[in-house]
């Protein structure tokens, strides 16, 4: 075990059965036990978890030590005694309650040696009702920092540390507080790091909701514990991190989630006069971290709760945690005051004189949600079609004044479009409980690309479409597409249109992964010629003497008529056509090349369309020569011997005095 690459370290209070399921999933881990070396210290259980440790010290003795101590009263001391005792270049903490996935230890351990970061997060899994933390968790992240991601909204420690990292700092569990210890542990590694990586496409650790309620957190309850944890944070924050964008990122949470699972979780619940000394203290605990700045980053919701807790409105700081709590149990939206071009909360004491809040603590016009739906968007000719609706969530559709928004991607020309405003009646309905109507939120437009800019044609770009959705003076946009009927295809339609200075590619196409609307012109992504293609089975047609069969398939939805051919050239100049008609339903076509109307020479060719072409392909070998007779003397056409890449067909006159010489051979 001495030296081994992960050191997993254990703190087991009265963890029975947990604690046999938990040993178990470290011993099968896939990186292997000879990599491992598990440290449990049992912190003075009664239940049985003794036992059990040295049962299973037994059955696993190379892999397994086992601490016995007195009860410290929390993890710290546990936790502490064993990474004391740790030898791994890495060290994870597991909680005797939880487990791991068979191949979480192997996966975090690649992702800090191949991206050479100090702590690794884990995909968590709650088990049993027990809700884990996601949002850190939308995707892998193989380097980041805790100001650049959402890392800090997680502080267990349930997490890969690199041993060498908790040294140099000398990090160790507080052994002086209850809860919390794990925020001072984690918030502190987080800042040192060299790098932090995040593991989102594996289920690394199932975190367990104990059937008796016997998690710490759970178990440990009131203001006062909670309140002496959270200034050692905000001043571990206001030691190492500098006034600016970093500290508010950190500041956030603790602002929000810190600050609201105290009122509503603990606060709610104490005697009257302790209630006002907590507003109290809290109120001088967050006072640091707070400033006007951090309105932008915080939720309306945020900005109310905190400028009640900062002038110690208690009564309406127990108002509103009920408010909110209401809230969650209808799932209903709040109805907002549209006003001034701004939208305001109607959340409790918006604008009640007494109280004399600032409107900008309701303020959600940045929050308002944007939801659209696209029932119509295809092409037709040079025109795109386009219906659907889009609306404002909680603002009713009055005074509409919605626009449709083209914007090329790389230079950011933009160009806006009228559209026309359509009855959506019942729209809304099926939605908080029916209380916002939007009846007049559908659009329909119709974009010329000859006239799009301004009466101009629009440039070659990706022109990205979007809605700028207008209602009572509110204004907000949103890309277009990800939203759309089932008989709205996302699928790129390219086709090709004459226009005055030629021929021009236009595909209408949905981007990837949003799935959301952008017009390609001048094949930025969609090429033609790509959509052109010639079978290599050419043969002679079926029932005829001198007629050379072409197939192939023509991908565009539209293009001129008559556009499409396939071109012969002898060499000299010379240049024979021959139009593509008949072309199915799937674009399959045929071409038949009456060979015996050719002059002599040698022929090659290509499918064309415009200005973009396609090689035919080289005859196949063994091609019988098409024999016929023209003004009574015979004719032939062959493959050219010599181009087996190109299509080569000589076309000439039989050589009757050769051909006699070869006969009389």
């Amino acid at each position: 075990m001495a030296g081994a690459t992960v050191s997993v370290i254990i703190a087991a209070y009265n963890a029975m059965p947990y604690i046999t399921r938990c040993i178990t999933s470290v011993a099968e881990q896939s990186i292997g036990r000879d990599q491992l070396e598990v440290l449990v210290v049992n912190d003075g259980s009664t239940d049985g978890t003794a036992a059990e440790l040295d049962r299973l010290q037994g059955l696993y003795p190379d892999l397994l030590r086992v601490f016995h101590q007195e009860n410290s009263g929390g993890p710290s001391a546990p936790r502490n005694h064993g990474l004391d005792h740790a030898t791994g270049t890495f060290v994870y903490f597991l909680d005797a309650d939880d487990y791991l996935g068979s191949e979480a230890l192997e996966r975090m351990v690649r992702m800090a040696e191949e991206n050479d970061t100090d702590v690794v997060l884990g995909k968590m899994v709650g088990v049993g009702g027990r809700g884990a933390p996601t949002s850190m968790f939308k995707r892998n992240q193989p380097r980041t920092d805790v100001f650049s991601s959402r890392v800090y909204w997680t502080l267990n420690p349930m997490k890969l540390f690199r041993r060498e990292l908790l040294e140099r700092h000398g990090l160790r569990f507080p052994t002086d507080l209850a809860i919390g210890e794990d925020q001072l542990f984690v918030g502190a590694a987080y800042v040192h790091a060299s790098g932090i990586s995040v593991l989102a496409d594996y289920d690394c650790l199932y975190w367990v909701q104990r059937e008796d309620d016997g998690n710490i957190t759970l178990r440990l309850k009131g203001t006062q514990r909670r309140l002496q944890f959270l200034p050692r944070m905000i001043d571990l924050i206001l030691e190492n991190v500098p006034p600016g964008p970093g500290r508010d990122h950190l500041a956030h949470r603790h602002l929000t989630v810190e600050v609201q699972q105290l009122l509503a979780g603990h606060l709610v619940h104490e005697p009257r006069e302790t209630q006002h000394k907590t507003l109290d203290r809290l109120a001088e605990i967050i006072e640091p971290l707070w400033h006007e700045g951090m309105n932008e980053r915080l939720s309306a919701m945020a900005r109310l709760r905190l400028h009640l807790v900062r002038h110690r409105m208690l009564d309406e700081v127990l108002e509103l945690v009920a408010f909110e709590k209401q809230l969650a149990r209808t799932k209903v939206a709040t109805p907002v005051l549209v006003d001034g071009g701004r939208a305001l909360a109607r959340y409790p004491f918006l604008r009640d004189p007494e109280r004399a809040i600032p409107d900008d603590c309701y303020d959600v016009t940045d929050q308002l949600g944007v939801r659209h739906h696209v029932t119509r968007a295809e092409m037709e000719g040079g025109t795109l079609r386009l219906a659907g609706h889009g609306y404002l969530h909680r603002v009713e559709t009055r005074d509409v004044g919605t626009e449709l928004v083209l914007r090329e991607r790389d230079s950011g020309t933009e160009y806006r479009l009228p559209v026309t405003h359509t009855p959506t009646p019942g729209l809304g309905a099926d939605q908080d409980a029916g209380r916002y109507a939007y009846g007049l939120a559908g659009f329909e437009a119709d974009v010329d690309i000859a006239t799009a800019a301004d009466g101009g044609p629009l440039a070659d770009g990706l022109w990205d479409i979007s809605l700028a959705i207008g209602a009572q003076g509110l204004r907000k946009e949103v890309r277009i597409g990800s939203k759309r009927a089932e008989n709205v295809s996302g699928a790129a339609d390219t086709r090709v249109l004459a226009t005055g200075g030629g021929p021009r590619a236009v595909t209408l196409y949905t981007t990837k992964p949003y799935g959301n609307f952008t017009l390609d012109l001048g094949e930025n992504k969609h090429k033609v010629r790509s959509l052109l293609r010639v079978d290599n089975d050419v043969r002679w047609a079926a029932g005829s003497t001198a007629g050379l069969r072409f197939g192939g398939r023509v991908g565009l939805a539209e293009y001129p008529a008559d556009a499409l051919v396939l071109a012969l050239e002898d060499g000299t100049g010379a240049t024979v056509t021959f139009p593509v008609r008949e072309v199915s339903a799937d674009g399959a076509f045929e071409v038949t090349v009456p060979v015996d109307t050719l002059p002599a020479g040698v022929w090659t060719g290509d499918l064309r369309l415009g200005t973009w072409t396609v090689p035919l392909p080289a005859l196949p070998d063994g091609l019988a020569p098409a024999k016929w007779r023209r003004r009574a003397l015979p004719w032939y056409a062959r493959p050219l011997p010599g181009s087996p890449r190109h299509f080569a067909l000589k076309v000439a006159k039989t050589d009757l005095v050769r051909a006699l010489a070869r006969r009389l051979k």
